[in-house]
């Protein structure tokens, strides 16, 4: 299902985009603040982000150029209340896609996110592949290859790896792994990551390889090209 993360303030106005983007099939998850927002879009498991631009804790032009800055690619649609054309000019500049003035007609932002999905998938049939160094994951077959050597993965290694693979040279939490790959809230006393990493490094990083997958002593992991 397609998933889009509502990043707003106002209640009202979050219930109103919930609505009607959950009445044209669409997945919504609402956060209230930008601090909490910014750590969700981070795990890049979003189709399409709608932000607000005065946010508390931390504003949307912020996220989006934190976004930007570190490789996150969700298309975001900027709602605000600020219309003039400078501040629309510097939502887009730092990285949103599309900008919506408050207040604003429910179908037109449904419509917007719409153009918003369709272009993202444009892109994404033109290129299914995540490459990381000689490390390729085909999305549509689901094959993983490293080098010339094809990788046989269990369902929680794959989707481990395309985690990883899709946050490429960006640190991850276990937090933000334990959430994303296992769905629920992560347990600090459970080893389960490790044991799954420990796993996928055997078949990804095999002897007389570089190694693709670094622990960040304190942090988390992430997958990047060898130094």
């Amino acid at each position: 299902m397609t998933r889009v993360l509502t990043i707003e303030d106002d209640a009202v106005t979050a219930r109103e985009i919930v609505a009607e983007l959950s009445s044209h099939g669409l997945q919504v998850d609402w956060v209230d603040n930008g601090r909490e927002g910014l750590v969700k879009a981070v795990s890049g498991n979003y189709d399409v982000i709608t932000l607000d631009r005065m946010l508390p804790e931390l504003d949307g032009l912020a996220i989006v150029t934190t976004l930007r800055t570190i490789g996150v690619s969700t298309p975001i649609l900027m709602i605000s209340a600020l219309s003039d054309v400078d501040e629309r000019v510097r939502g887009l500049r730092a990285g949103g896609d599309d900008y919506l003035t408050k207040p604003f007609a429910s179908d037109e932002m449904a419509a917007r996110v719409e153009v918003l999905l369709r272009r993202n998938n444009a892109v994404a049939a033109a290129d299914n592949t995540l490459r990381v160094a000689d490390l390729t994951l085909d999305l549509m077959t689901r094959e993983a290859r490293r080098g010339e050597q094809a990788l046989n993965l269990l369902p929680t290694e794959y989707k481990l790896l395309e985690f990883l693979m899709r946050n490429a040279g960006q640190i991850l939490t276990r937090m933000m792994i334990f959430e994303e790959v296992w769905g629920y809230h992560f347990d600090p006393g459970t080893n389960l990551i490790d044991v799954h990493i420990g796993r996928l490094r055997k078949k990804i990083d095999p002897p007389g390889t570089a190694p693709l997958i670094k622990t960040v002593r304190g942090s988390g992991y992430v997958i990047a090209e060898p130094v």
